[in-house]
This record gives structure tokens, C-alpha cells and sequence, in this order.
């Protein structure tokens, strides 16, 4: 595996659950160098610090974000200020991106922070992506977000799937807990991902990978089972956002956790669609049990504390 991101000139820096796993392909003295993904805005000084210690003197071109998710552009702005690079992003994000608006971005919805950058340039599906010293496919990978996109490197048979695909499964489908179909969409991004002749994959979170088609096979059955129980991926959803919450504070009360999840428009809406004839706060409760009983927090007199 080292030998084969050696010969793309990558670096992998696999990131905790809180940010984004991020890719450095070093263009050394005859190309540009880019990084895949930023990682969130909590860890943005490790993130430069990271990328500072591989380039040394060079520096770093550009910034490609695979999508818009928090964790994976949270670094964009310390990247942006500390050398000047470019970023591209993902061409249906444009109007959302120049206009700043932190409610279509979904930030306001998951409760999560995001510093503004400036966009620089756009990547369609379709577009041959120049990383470091090699030329990437850019394909389109809807289901997880709309407008995520993964790179393909055909020669060396490399895969970076973002969220789209992990060893085990895949992202949480965001449009679903706004009430929009999107199951299919995942389905899709797989049997389109399928096709590809894959040796290795550098997932968005987790260590890269092979045995791509085990991969594929583990996700669709996932997927089957959440598409035959919309409200167990809801649920799953809401989980991964507390935890997450909590991967960034690290600790708090919980009566701040609840009014957190009040304020959290992602959390009401799921209470809503799916677990209404429960009370807002008890469903909470159970989820902050759930989350205790499984190893993933602790919560002792009172106070909320991530594992």
C-alpha cells in the first residue's frame, strides 16, 4: 500500500472521526501540489501543521473538497490563509459557497461549525483532475450529499470515496433526514462505483483498504437494511451527531446537551418525521443511554464526557 500512494507522490493522513481523512498529492519541484479534504475546523492547525511537515518549503496550490460536510472543508480557511491556495469545490455548491449561506450548507442544521473560505474554482463530474503529478477521473457520488463527488486514479487503480464508500458501509444519508428520497441515490453511487477496477480505496474516515467488491457488497447490504427501516437510519443519524457534537466539546452538561439538540434544526426534524409520539426530551434521554451503553460517551452526575 505505502509503495502504491508512494508512486501517486500521496500521503494519506488518516484523521480521527472528527475530521476528514486528508490526501497530499506532493507535485515535489515539476508539479503543483494539491490536498483532498481539510478535515473540520477544530483540528485546523494540526491540519496545516501536517501539511507544513510533508511539503516543507514548497508550497501547497490547492485545496480539492470532495463535498461540503464540515469535516471535510473545516480546514479550507487556515489552508487558504496560510498559503494562499486555491480551492476547488464541487460545481453545484457555487451559489451556496459566494453567497455564504450557512443554513443551505447545512451547518446551522447539524449544529457544526464551518470558517468561510473563498471558492476559486469548481469541479464538475466528469472533469480530469490534476493531483500532484497525476490525473484523477472526478465522478459523480450522490446519496450521502447531492453534490459529493470521488476521484478515481485508473492507472494505479486508486480510489478516494469520500463518504460515498467505507470497509464498512457508508456516510449517513443527510437528504433523508430533510425528507428527501435519497436511498436510491446511494444505490446508484455503488453500482456506478462497482464498475471501477479498484485496488485500493482512501476512504473519507478510516484507514484506506482494499477488497473494493467486499466493500461494495458490505454497503448495499446496509443499505437494504435501511431502506427496509427508515426509522433505525434516523435514529443511526441522530447518534452520529451527538457523538460528533461531543467529539468537539468533549465534554458538557446535560442540560447543555439538550438545549444543544433543541437548537439542532437536523435532531427536531428527525423527532418530528420519525419518533414524534415520544417526547422531544425523553427520546433524547434514550439517546444519550444508547450512546453511554455502547462504550461511545460517559455520562456520570450529570455531566457528559466523550470516549
Amino acid at each position: 500500500m505505502n509503495s502504491l500512494f508512494a508512486a501517486a507522490g500521496m500521503t494519506v493522513f488518516e484523521r480521527g472521526w472528527l475530521s476528514s481523512n486528508n490526501i497530499l498529492c506532493d507535485g515535489g519541484d515539476l508539479h503543483e501540489s494539491t490536498l483532498v479534504d481539510s478535515g473540520y475546523c477544530a483540528h485546523a492547525g494540526q491540519t496545516v501543521a501536517l501539511v507544513r511537515q510533508a511539503l516543507g518549503p514548497r508550497s501547497l496550490h490547492r485545496v480539492i473538497n470532495t463535498h461540503l460536510h464540515s469535516d471535510h472543508c473545516g480546514g479550507n480557511s487556515a489552508l487558504q490563509a496560510a498559503y494562499g491556495c486555491l480551492i476547488d469545490i464541487p460545481a453545484g455548491e457555487v451559489d451556496k459557497v459566494d453567497r455564504w449561506d450557512e443554513s443551505a450548507l447545512t451547518y446551522r442544521a447539524t449544529g457544526q461549525q464551518c470558517p468561510r473560505f473563498r471558492r476559486t474554482g469548481v469541479i464538475h463530474a466528469g472533469d480530469n483532475v490534476w493531483c500532484g503529478s497525476r490525473r484523477w477521473q472526478a465522478i459523480a457520488a450522490p446519496g450521502h450529499d447531492p453534490e459529493s463527488f470521488v476521484l478515481y486514479e485508473p492507472e494505479l487503480q486508486l480510489l478516494i470515496s469520500a463518504d460515498a464508500l467505507w470497509e464498512n458501509g457508508f456516510g449517513v444519508v443527510f437528504p433523508e433526514l430533510e425528507g428527501i428520497d435519497a436511498f436510491e441515490d446511494v444505490r446508484a453511487t455503488l453500482n456506478c462505483l462497482s464498475h471501477l477496477q479498484v485496488r485500493w480505496v482512501i476512504p473519507g474516515h478510516g484507514r484506506p483498504f482494499d477488497g473494493f467488491h467486499a466493500a461494495i457488497a458490505r454497503a448495499h447490504s446496509r443499505l437494504d437494511g435501511l431502506m427496509a427501516d427508515p426509522a433505525r437510519h434516523a435514529q443511526h443519524a441522530a447518534k452520529v451527531l451527538i457523538k460528533f457534537h461531543l467529539l468537539e466539546i468533549q465534554r458538557t452538561t446535560l442540560s447543555e446537551l439538550t438545549n444543544w439538540l433543541h437548537r439542532t434544526p437536523y435532531m427536531t426534524a428527525v423527532h418530528q418525521r420519525h419518533f414524534a409520539s415520544t417526547h422531544f426530551d425523553l427520546w433524547c434521554s434514550s439517546l444519550t443511554e444508547n450512546l453511554r451503553m455502547s462504550g461511545a460517551i460517559n455520562i456520570e452526575d450529570g455531566i457528559v464526557s466523550n470516549i
